[in-house]
């Protein structure tokens, strides 16, 4: 039994690690809470913006792209109703333009959990697009 929790707390913890060390490497927050995006090629910078009627917006943008090619920007707001439970998507936004790329979601109003996912890169080369989340929130 204490076998089966440990490998349970690692999974958790193998989870939460790689949900949070892709997005927190693709963004910086000042000190005044405004977002900046690390220029990283086909690496989408995914954060969440919250509304004083407590909603949530999803943001994603891929801003060091090749301007002569299309880049494809996928961004969803998922929330999970109960600890454990499976991840819905309760909203999403899809761009693809030359160059530089953002999408935003429609705004989700929710008192489940939330992350922000978003998946960025070339439009014509699958291997090189780059999925990132938030933490849950």
């Amino acid at each position: 039994m204490r076998a089966q929790i440990a490998a349970l707390m690692v999974t958790v913890a193998g989870i939460t690690a790689g949900l949070a060390a892709p997005a927190s490497a693709a963004t910086v927050t000042d000190e005044t809470g405004a977002v900046a995006c690390a220029a990283v090629a086909n690496h989408p910078c995914v954060w969440q913006e919250k509304d004083g009627g407590g909603g949530v917006v999803g943001v994603a943008q891929v801003s060091a792209a090749d301007p002569a090619h299309l880049t494809l920007v996928q961004v969803e707001v998922r929330t999970q109703r109960t600890w454990g439970g499976p991840w819905v998507t309760a909203a999403s936004a899809t761009t693809v333009q030359a160059g530089f790329a953002k999408a935003v979601t429609p705004r989700v109003v929710t008192s489940d959990l939330t992350i922000i996912c978003a998946t960025g890169g070339p439009l014509l080369d699958v291997a090189q697009r780059v999925t990132t989340c938030t933490n849950p929130f």
